[in-house]
């Protein structure tokens, strides 16, 4: 009987750890190691999850039968591969019909592991990829190139234009990928989303409040970065009065963990703002986060439902991020992205002079010096 090949503790720790340095994408690391993106993210998020308890944890009694359990349930999975395999040897189609039967938009089974099941290589699957069209990364690329532009569009207004420009996409797929990027219409409309019940929400603070000063508020959000192989998704934290981007952050997953360090490490330098403004993602509404600016004694303001511009500076920040820096480049890989945007914050903190702040630049106004701009811009 055909046994499953179980990963070590040490690779998945490996593989966890790269995946939390967020310098590759999942893509890439799903390439690199051969492992599904689903494992690796949920690899990750288990290393996240049990950083806390990893010097005390003992097995529970409870634990034990689980692990027991899952071995026995290894056991079935292996007998499900000799019975896979033989019915592939014993199916009796041809390798078009084998390469018909891919399906490039189901996640649960990687295009790897399809070939392997249907018994073709896996190059006969990426010129099946190409003379479909069906690149997402492409796709997604100029979604969000749209989207930036106009982000009133929903998904049937995507479809249309993806349409017009010859990509073969129905609604179905653009929602789909809509949900990856973490992007939607900012238009005011019902049950956008389903709210976490176990989230507290915080109302809206800033209505017709006066921004006159550096610290007094803070706010935050998550925005899609394209790149050749997969993407990566990018936050920061900005002063509303000077702009100044006082922290990012980026990840390969939407997790909570890479927002609540940008947080922190925004509070240790700067002190803290009088209030905080986010969206409520749920990366925001989490107690790791609210709880961070609780102890500190900041007050949280949250964004309206469907109400993106609420948080309009950081909405203008992800703007200018995407059309000077962003689609200017094409990123090879996490580590070149991490360098060039870091450069690109440099300069925008501290050469690029904004209009809005009488052509000083945001680390002349946030530092209330009187240079205006350090440099030639």
């Amino acid at each position: 009987m055909g046994r499953r090949s179980k990963h070590s503790a040490d690779f998945k720790a490996k593989v966890a750890k790269e995946a939390i340095e967020g310098r590759l994408t999942l893509s890439e690391l799903s390439q690199k190691y051969e492992v599904h993106q689903n494992m690796i993210s949920r690899w990750k998020q288990e290393a996240l999850d049990g950083l806390a308890e990893i010097f005390s944890h003992r097995k529970t009694k409870e634990e034990k039968d689980a692990e027991v359990e899952k071995d026995e349930l290894y056991k079935q999975i292996g007998q499900l591969k000799v019975e896979v395999d033989w019915l592939k040897k014993n199916l009796p189609f041809s390798g078009s019909e084998a390469r018909n039967m891919l399906d490039f938009s189901f996640q649960d089974i990687n295009i790897r592991r399809q070939c392997e099941l249907l018994g073709i290589s896996r190059s006969t699957a990426y010129y099946e990829q190409v003379s479909r069209g069906n690149n997402d990364e492409l796709i997604k690329r100029r979604m969000d190139e749209v989207y930036t532009e106009h982000p009133f569009y929903g998904y049937r207004r995507l479809t249309v234009i993806l349409k017009n420009e010859g990509h073969q996409i129905n609604g179905k797929k653009v929602r789909r990928l809509m949900r990856e990027m973490g992007i939607q219409a900012i238009y005011p409309k019902p049950k956008t989303s389903i709210p976490d019940t176990q989230h507290r929400k915080y109302p809206y603070l800033l209505k017709d409040v006066e921004i006159n000063r550096v610290n007094q508020v803070w706010s935050t959000d998550i925005t899609y970065i394209p790149m050749q192989k997969g993407f990566l998704y990018l936050t920061a934290v900005i002063d509303w009065h000077s702009r100044y981007v006082l922290s990012w952050r980026l990840s390969n997953s939407m997790e909570t963990s890479f927002c609540v360090d940008a947080l922190q490490e925004a509070l240790d330098k700067y002190g803290k703002p009088e209030i905080f403004n986010t969206d409520q993602g749920a990366q925001f509404t989490s107690n790791a986060f609210t709880g961070l600016l609780e102890t500190q004694g900041v007050k949280i303001s949250m964004d309206g439902k469907g109400r993106a511009l609420d948080n309009i500076f950081v909405e203008r920040l992800w703007r200018t991020v995407k059309y000077e820096e962003v689609y200017l480049k094409d990123y090879e890989n996490g580590n070149e992205a991490f360098q060039e945007l870091k450069q690109y914050f440099d300069f925008y903190n501290s050469l690029r002079p904004h209009q809005s702040l009488g052509y000083k630049t945001p680390e002349a106004v946030f530092y209330n010096r009187v240079d205006g701009v350090k440099g030639i811009a």
